[in-house]
């Protein structure tokens, strides 16, 4: 149920890097993978071999400043989204543990900035195994985020092709893991299989991959000021998939929501980069990438309630369904009523909620990196009107944008990736 860089693609995502792939078993602790060493060998067979390199992987509600975690009356989306005091230690805890992530990535950014504000993109590192094959590890890794996620594919080549090569990288990466616990194998990972992913994600950070897809994010993270939490944030958010089928609160669900598809703006706006002529505070910057992510994987939520419920999930907030007069019964029972179709209008209102806060954040980015992810905001507000347009059955009708919806969507999503970061008006000005 994750969402991730195909937030990206919305006719068969799981969210902003959605289904990534076909991460397969030999056991319940071991990849199929193949050995980065064991692909050497020859070239003109190099594409069957990677084949099987692969993958089917799926903020808070407060703003950060710059002076520091501020009170909640400074959030707006704090006392909006949750609409309740009785938060208590949970809701800071949620706080902080995003927070903290929030500003270690800002200032990680901040201190690898250039003089003219560009990131500098370092030369390609030096890897264990045949060096002539990480450009084609970065053209299998755009190959399949060609497949999986075609519109977000298609902005991403407006980008620089640094920038473009380490984009797919981290979606691959991601679709990988969120394949881990629902891809085809789900059922035989354990908690053992995702220490050992998470062991190998440090081992590709320190510059040893496992295999060439591997090869692919470990040269990314050294070029770019990629902090690992948000990687290992994400490997968290699968494990709790693997032990947790509901949750109490909002405060719970955001959590699990920052970690499944929130953690992606974090991997990525470091890649994207943000404009030269922003003057918004880099931590707000990323604020709004987290809401983009948590926006996706609250509208895939919402799209999906039917499909969970088969598989025994309730990703809704119980304390929220008990207030509307509903219960998980209700839930199985998959039958449109007018309690759950007021419930599932106050869920869209807060989803649209975050989706509004991310557009915010998406002005900032560098003019190169705004169309895929304009496009991807703007596709996937979509779904929400489709589920409306379903009469809120979610149960047994999935909501999806027409292919004819999506394509004349791009256009407006390329005329506001035009529109320059807005200029703070001075005191003068203001007066």
């Amino acid at each position: 149920m994750s969402a991730t860089l195909s937030s990206l693609e919305v006719s068969n995502s799981t969210g902003l890097l959605d289904s990534f792939g076909v991460v397969k078993l030999v056991d319940s602790s071991r990849f199929l993978c193949r050995d980065f060493v064991s692909i050497r060998a020859k070239k003109n067979n190099m594409k069957k071999r990677w084949r099987f390199c692969s993958l089917s992987t799926d903020m808070k509600y407060s703003r950060v400043g710059q002076s520091g975690l501020e009170s909640a009356n400074n959030f707006p989306l704090l006392t909006n989204v949750l609409g309740s005091a009785a938060v208590g230690e949970v809701a800071v805890s949620s706080e902080q543990k995003v927070y903290d992530v929030v500003l270690k990535q800002a200032s990680l950014v901040k201190r690898k900035l250039s003089s003219t504000g560009e990131l500098e993109v370092k030369p390609e590192i030096v890897l264990p195994g045949n060096l002539s094959l990480l450009s084609e590890a970065y053209d299998r890794c755009g190959e399949i985020c060609a497949e999986y996620a075609k519109t977000f594919y298609l902005g991403t080549l407006l980008m620089t092709s640094e920038r473009q090569r380490a984009i797919w990288a981290i979606y691959v990466w991601c679709r990988r893991t969120d394949e881990l616990v629902d891809g085809p194998n789900a059922s035989h990972i354990t908690a053992t299989a995702m220490d050992r992913w998470e062991s190998r994600l440090e081992e590709l950070f320190q510059g040893r991959p496992f295999d060439m897809l591997d090869a692919a994010l470990s040269d990314t993270v050294a070029k770019f000021p990629v902090d690992i939490q948000p990687f290992k944030d994400m490997i968290e958010g699968m494990r709790m998939d693997l032990k947790k089928s509901r949750y109490k609160t909002f405060d719970e669900l955001y959590l699990y929501c920052y970690y499944v598809a929130g953690t992606v703006g974090l991997m990525s706006v470091p890649v994207m980069g943000i404009s030269t002529q922003s003057q918004a505070t880099t931590e707000s910057v990323y604020n709004a990438a987290l809401a983009l992510g948590i926006a996706n994987q609250l509208t895939n939520i919402l799209r999906d309630v039917g499909e969970d419920a088969r598989r025994g999930r309730v990703y809704l907030p119980q304390d929220e369904l008990a207030l509307a007069g509903l219960s998980d019964d209700d839930i199985f029972a998959g039958k449109v009523t007018d309690k759950w179709r007021n419930f599932m209008k106050s869920q869209i209102k807060r989803a649209r909620m975050f989706f509004d806060e991310a557009e915010k954040g998406v002005m900032e980015l560098n003019e190169a990196s705004r169309w895929p992810v304009w496009a991807a905001l703007l596709l996937y507000r979509q779904i929400l009107d489709e589920i409306e347009a379903n009469d809120y059955n979610s149960f047994t009708k999935r909501a999806y944008v027409s292919k004819t919806k999506k394509f004349l969507s791009l256009p407006l999503a390329y005329a506001r990736s035009m529109v320059p970061p807005a200029r703070k008006l001075s005191h003068e000005m203001k007066a």
